[in-house]
């Protein structure tokens, strides 16, 4: 396989795990928060990519890692696995799935925009034609179709669903200039946004138990959509146009 072929199976990988985003949310919300949600899920993507670490005998290259390289890790961890999806699950509290899906998916949209100044790509006038065709294409079905009419029901959740989209968009092109093995790095970002949620854990001060079926949707989200579904998506990065990828998300 090569390895635009191989960036392109990467690719359907994500947009299988990830098109179920919605659903899943929306389950674990009808009985926790944002911050819960996302400290549960996360117990099992950092168990689930440390698993990959141990069983790709990678564990030892963790002590190879420098201060300044787990601050970096860790930076990119706090946008990409734990701010993202804070934003995220909150815009889905507060919105449809449909709505807030569209509205979080402008991030590769934004991804092709950022690589031109972070990853220095360049932007023909044909690929900035299609970019201007998504955002309208998001228009419209935030509208249904009522672009002139349009009026946002849903404030709150809408901006949370945006500012999301931004936050993941710079962690993908950030996280592409980084160059580190893509298990150790994914694991270092879960274990990262574990830190941050179960901080924030302590500030409410509250952590309910879901019920029996939630806990089937958690173990996973927490094992497929957040955690493996990053390999998948920077293993596309990696081999891939970062416009041409992006666009096709």
């Amino acid at each position: 396989m090569s390895l635009r072929a191989n960036s392109y199976f990467n690719l359907a990988l994500c947009i299988l795990l990830w098109a179920s985003i919605p659903v899943a949310s929306k389950k674990i919300l009808a009985e926790l928060n944002n911050i819960q949600m996302l400290f549960f899920s996360t117990v099992f993507s950092a168990l689930a990519l440390g698993a990959l670490v141990v069983g790709q005998r990678k564990a030892t290259s963790l002590v190879r890692y420098s201060l300044r390289d787990y601050a970096r890790l860790g930076g990119l961890g706090f946008l990409g696995a734990f701010l993202y999806y804070v934003l995220l699950y909150g815009a889905f509290a507060r919105t449809s799935a449909a709505e807030g899906f569209v509205l979080a998916y402008t991030w590769p949209i934004l991804v092709s925009l950022l690589a031109v100044p972070l990853l220095g790509q360049k932007l023909s006038a044909l690929r900035l034609i299609a970019i201007a065709i998504s955002f309208c294409g998001v228009a419209a079905v935030v509208t249904r179709g009522r672009m002139l009419e349009f009026q946002m029901e849903n404030l709150a959740g809408n901006l949370l669903a945006l500012c999301g989209a931004l936050v993941f968009a710079l962690f993908s092109v950030l996280g592409r200039r980084a160059a580190y093995d893509l298990t150790l790095a994914a694991f270092v970002y879960f274990c990262t946004a574990l830190v941050c949620a179960g901080a924030s854990i302590l500030i409410q001060g509250q952590l309910p138990l879901p019920s029996l079926s939630v806990w089937g949707w958690i173990l996973y989200n927490g094992l497929l959509v957040n955690g493996v579904s990053y390999l998948f998506w920077f293993r596309a990065l990696e081999h891939g146009d970062t416009l041409v990828v992006s666009n096709l998300l």
